[in-house]
């Protein structure tokens, strides 16, 4: 009897534990995960194009004949030319040129970026003209005493006259050429022109006429181009005659300006 009660009981729990167990939701199955992304692959970057950094020419002016020097420094560049006859160089360098005439260099930088330019302009110029040739030096053993004597005449005046007058113009023109080349020969000389009268008149008369003579002399040398600083006056009046005779000849030869080198 007890076994058959102890059977019953079991069969009895068992039911209930089935009910309870039919009573309950079945929870929902857990959801697939995710698909994992598809790898990408990433594009190299692009090359960096040429940078020409520096490029030019130095001096940027010179005479024909003379040299200058080109410089130039490139990054990322595979290939660099300059044209104008320099041809494919480094990417840093120099190169010494020798244009005959104004020229515009152009560098060309080549890479896996691209192309690049560059430009430098030299002026070249025609060289100064030679030096005119030296004047002709004096002969060997003249003086400045012996040129003036020879080379430079005697200019005449009227009676109580100071004025240059027309027949004495040419000579005074002779006179101032032959001084211009006598002063370049010797260029630390002055020439001193003497202002002389005849025997008439007073002494004093005689030496403020002297003195206007050679003054008179004196601004027509100017006016012709000879240097006024490098000519003196002085006057003698009628203290030093070149002729003593009482004739309107040697009168004539005294009424003069003399020119000799100054002391």
């Amino acid at each position: 009897m007890n076994t058959k009660k102890t059977t019953t009981l079991l069969l009895t729990t068992l039911t209930l534990t089935l009910l309870v167990s039919g009573c309950k939701k079945t929870p929902p199955a857990p959801p697939p995960p995710p698909p994992k992304p598809a790898e990408t692959t990433l594009a190299p970057p692009p090359a960096a194009p040429p940078s020409i950094q520096r490029f030019l020419i130095e001096p940027p002016s010179i005479q024909r004949g003379q040299s200058a020097t080109l410089t130039w420094s490139v990054q990322n560049a595979t290939q660099v030319t300059i044209d104008n006859g320099v041809g494919a160089v480094p990417v840093n360098g120099t190169q010494t040129v020798s244009p005959a005439s104004s020229v515009t260099y152009t560098l060309v930088a080549r890479g896996a970026g691209g192309e690049r330019t560059s430009t430098a302009r030299i002026t070249v110029t025609a060289p100064p003209a030679p030096p005119p040739p030296a004047p002709p030096v004096s002969k060997p053993g003249r003086t400045l005493q012996e040129r003036l004597s020879t080379e430079v005449n005697d200019v005449y005046f009227d009676y109580d006259q100071y004025d240059v007058r027309e027949d004495a113009r040419a000579a005074m023109t002779r006179n101032a050429e032959a001084i211009k080349g006598i002063l370049r020969d010797f260029p630390s000389a002055v020439i001193q022109i003497e202002g002389h009268c005849d025997e008439r008149g007073s002494a004093e008369y005689n030496l403020g006429l002297g003195d206007r003579r050679g003054t008179s002399a004196k601004d027509f040398l100017t006016q012709l181009g000879v240097a006024a600083d490098k000519l003196r006056v002085i006057s003698y009046g009628k203290e030093k005659p070149q002729c003593t005779d009482a004739t309107e000849d040697c009168y004539q030869k005294n009424r003069r300006a003399h020119f000799v080198p100054a002391q």
